[in-house]
C-alpha cells in the first residue's frame, strides 16, 4: 500500500513541479495514517480512500505552489496562516513539503486542534503552531494580527465572508490566497466591496483541474494594499451573518 501512496504522489506532484525527500514522503504517509485513525472517532474528513486522500487533500493542498513558485525558492522564510485549517489543510501538506516556513494553524473547534498538535509533534514539524479559537478574535489579536505574508484557507465559506477572517492577519503587501471550487466568477464579484473596505485588492483568479482528475479548482488572490481599519473585523459571528 505505501508503495502505490508514494507512486501516486510522485505522480502527481511531478505535474505540478514538486519533487519531496524520501523523509518528506515518509511523514505524508505517517499523517494519512494518523487521520484515517482519528477519523474513526471524530469527524475530521469525509475524504478516506487513499487515492482520494492524495488528490482531494495532499495535491490540492500543495497546488498553491502553481501560483506562487516563490514557496519553493530556497532561502524563503514565509510566514503563513491557515484559517478554518480543520484537519490541515492546506497548512500540514504545505508545512511538510516546505518545513523553512513558519505556518499557524486556526481552528474553531478544539477537538481538531489537538489533532493537529499531535500530528506536528509526531511529525517534528517544529514551525507549525495550532491555535483554537474564533478568526474574528484572533484578528483583533496584536501578536496576529497583519503578522503574516501569506493567509490561506480550504474553508467552505463565501469570499467575502472569508476576506473578513483572513485579511486581518496579512501583512500591507502580503496575500490572501482562497482555495475555490468550480466557477467563481460571481463569488468574486460580489466580495469585491468587502475586499475593498478590509484593505484589499482582487489580484486574479488562477483556475486549474487537479491532476488525473476532472475536478475544477481555482485560487482566488487578494493583495493587501492598506492598514487594515480597527474595527475590522467584527465581533464573532457577524461576518458570517452579514458580508460587507
Amino acid at each position: 500500500m505505501k508503495e502505490e501512496f508514494v507512486l501516486q504522489m510522485e505522480n502527481e506532484l511531478e505535474k505540478i513541479g514538486i519533487n519531496l525527500t524520501p523523509c518528506q514522503m515518509e511523514k505524508f504517509f505517517h499523517y494519512y495514517r494518523m487521520l484515517i485513525e482519528k477519523n474513526k472517532v471524530m469527524n475530521l474528513t469525509a475524504i478516506t480512500e487513499e487515492r482520494e486522500v492524495v488528490t482531494k487533500h495532499f495535491v490540492d493542498s500543495l497546488s498553491l505552489v502553481q501560483v506562487f513558485p516563490s514557496l519553493m525558492e530556497e532561502g524563503q522564510k514565509i510566514s503563513m496562516m491557515d484559517v478554518g485549517t480543520g484537519a490541515g489543510f492546506p497548512g500540514i501538506p504545505l508545512a511538510i513539503a516546505f518545513p523553512e516556513h513558519r505556518v499557524t494553524l486556526l481552528d474553531s473547534l478544539n477537538k481538531r486542534v489537538k489533532f493537529l498538535r499531535e500530528v506536528s509533534g509526531e511529525l517534528c514539524l517544529d514551525k507549525v503552531e495550532a491555535i483554537h479559537g474564533r478568526a474574528e478574535d484572533f484578528g483583533r489579536d496584536l501578536h496576529y494580527r497583519e503578522k503574516y505574508d501569506f493567509c490561506v484557507s480550504r474553508a467552505v465559506a463565501n469570499l467575502a465572508v472569508l476576506a473578513e477572517y483572513c485579511l486581518p492577519f496579512v501583512k500591507v503587501g502580503g496575500i490572501f490566497a482562497a482555495y475555490k471550487s468550480g466557477d467563481v466568477d460571481k463569488e468574486v464579484e460580489e466580495a469585491i466591496n468587502a475586499v475593498q473596505i478590509l484593505g484589499g485588492r482582487m489580484d486574479r483568479v488562477y483556475s486549474f483541474v487537479l491532476p488525473g482528475t476532472e475536478i475544477k479548482r481555482s485560487f482566488v488572490v487578494i493583495r493587501k494594499e492598506r492598514v487594515l481599519a480597527k474595527k475590522y473585523p467584527r465581533k464573532a459571528g457577524i461576518p458570517g451573518k452579514e458580508h460587507l
